[in-house]
């Protein structure tokens, strides 16, 4: 399987300026994500940055990394722009990894790509694991994911959905029995759905959400 990884890596984060740069036991914080794109099997790993600190920080290392315009949005919009600039053709299957994700597991990287190879009627794929913890359902900041029973999604919330309504009619405090998703924010595209997807104009649902991953759905 083949599939390349994009990390986005904005400098002037509102929380914490500088964070792709953040020490992360003797290297910069960007540095370990992209090992462990590399550990994932991706054939090509670039950092697509918005300030020449990071650049520099990622081409020492050995490794390559693009300036982007500092007008995006979003690390998608990032992604267009890297795709575009190297010329990737339109069935590259290319993995969104987000730059402060120090930790995550390899084998999920790998397996947002394997998605797109198993579904080949999909241009967009995401990851989810099931829910066990009431205090994550009903977080705003754990955002669930209603699945159909082939594994695509209807939609994604930072409420608590679906609903246990009988369940929570007698008690609201203790996680019922069922499958609740909590969604995993890694994206695999395929490289023709990249500039299709950013020239979209954010929809309702996403701005009530401020979820991007809706625009897709909104768009069908």
């Amino acid at each position: 399987m083949h599939f390349r990884v994009v990390i986005p890596a904005r400098y002037a984060s509102s929380r914490l300026p500088g964070k792709p740069l953040a020490d992360i036991g003797g290297k910069p914080m960007v540095l370990r994500v992209l090992e462990r794109a590399l550990q994932a099997g991706a054939e090509s790993v670039v950092v697509a940055t918005d300030d020449v600190r990071v650049q520099q920080a990622v081409e020492a290392a050995g490794y390559r990394a693009l300036m982007t315009s500092p007008e995006h949005q979003s690390g998608t919009e990032r992604l267009v722009e890297v795709a575009e600039t190297l010329g990737w053709p339109d069935d590259t299957l290319v993995v969104n990894v987000q730059g402060d994700e120090p930790l995550i597991d390899p084998l999920l990287i790998r397996e947002a790509a394997r998605q797109l190879v198993l579904h080949d009627d999909a241009v967009m794929a995401t990851l989810a694991h099931p829910i066990h913890d009431h205090a994550d359902f009903i977080n705003p900041n754990v955002v669930k994911v209603v699945a159909d029973e082939a594994g695509y999604a209807l939609y994604f919330s930072r409420a608590p959905v679906p609903w246990p309504r009988d369940a929570f009619a007698h008690d609201r405090t203790r996680m019922p029995e069922g499958r609740w998703l909590r969604h995993i924010g890694i994206y695999g595209y395929r490289a023709s759905a990249l500039q299709a997807f950013s020239a979209l104009a954010p929809g309702r649902l996403e701005q009530i959400e401020s979820l991007e991953q809706l625009r897709a759905l909104e768009a069908g």
